[in-house]
């Protein structure tokens, strides 16, 4: 039985029963298994689950990234980690915080990080930095008076405005990623490995781009073909009006205002958007 840890869209239909944590999908031979992120990278790692969805993060923190291989990044879960110090204290830089007391759930990411820094400025012993973890509420320990600056996972900065801290520098940029076995114990699912990785692909590309259509004049179709010249080539169709065609393109969802805007100054017309739900690019 191939196992996962986490995989959606892309016809894996499955039902997940409340309280538990197993369950199987109705059309592949796949047993998903639903975990916390931070365990996630050892089981994959370790060959116990074929593939899995974690932060970049994690996968550093939990020091496996010679175990897993990141096949693909899904691009959601963006955020950065960050040392953060009181926005009305002394310390402004990094360098400032050397040899300071710093609280963060993320003993090894930071561990490295301020190790680097201890050696710059030649800090050892009881003068060099000092890492506590703490599993939560990280913002309050300087205002606890337990730390002279944190280490924490920052994505609008809401919290760590609201404790009165702000950020000096960060760590790390990360993201949820699909990662598989560098090692995989069993060769024999690497085929379906390798299926279900390409339809969470296509998913997460369909997030990216969406279908434009447009009609216009024949003698137009160059200056269109710059706004919109598609992944490959635009798909362009005789209309039964002489000297009309009807484009059809991929075009990225973020810029889809500016070109539709960008088109009809060249002279389109009935210009419509569509919506991707999965495709291969």
């Amino acid at each position: 039985m191939f196992r996962a840890s986490s995989s959606s869209g892309a016809d894996i239909q499955f039902r997940r029963h409340q309280r538990l944590d197993v369950c199987l999908v109705k059309n592949h031979p796949i047993a998903l298994v639903f975990l916390p992120a931070s365990d996630i990278p050892s089981f994959v790692g370790k060959g116990n689950v074929d593939i899995g969805i974690t932060g970049h993060d994690v996968i550093l923190e939990a020091q496996m990234e010679e175990h897993v291989t990141e096949v693909l990044r899904l691009g959601f879960g963006k955020c950065a980690l960050q040392v953060q110090v009181p926005e009305s204290g002394p310390i402004k830089t990094v360098d400032d915080l050397a040899g300071k007391r710093v609280v963060t759930s993320f003993e090894v990411l930071s561990g490295k990080y301020f190790s680097k820094l201890d050696k710059k400025f030649q800090l050892t012993g009881g003068h060099a930095t000092k890492i506590e973890y703490v599993g939560g509420s990280v913002e309050a320990a300087c205002a606890l008076g337990l730390a002279d600056g944190i280490v924490d996972l920052v994505e609008s900065g809401d919290t760590m405005r609201a404790a009165g801290l702000h950020a000096i520098a960060t760590v790390l940029e990360t993201e949820a990623v699909l990662i598989k076995s560098s090692t995989p114990k069993d060769p024999s699912h690497e085929p379906l490995i390798n299926v279900i990785s390409s339809r969470i692909a296509g998913v997460v590309a369909a997030g990216h781009y969406v279908v434009c259509q447009y009609n216009i004049l024949r003698d137009k179709l160059p200056a269109a073909t710059t706004v919109t010249p598609g992944r490959r080539a635009p798909t362009v169709s005789p209309l039964e009006d002489d000297g009309w065609v009807g484009v059809s393109v991929m075009v990225e969802k973020k810029r889809m205002a500016n070109i539709m805007d960008d088109l009809v100054k060249i002279g389109a017309e009935d210009i419509l958007i569509f919506n991707l739900d999965n495709c291969r690019v």
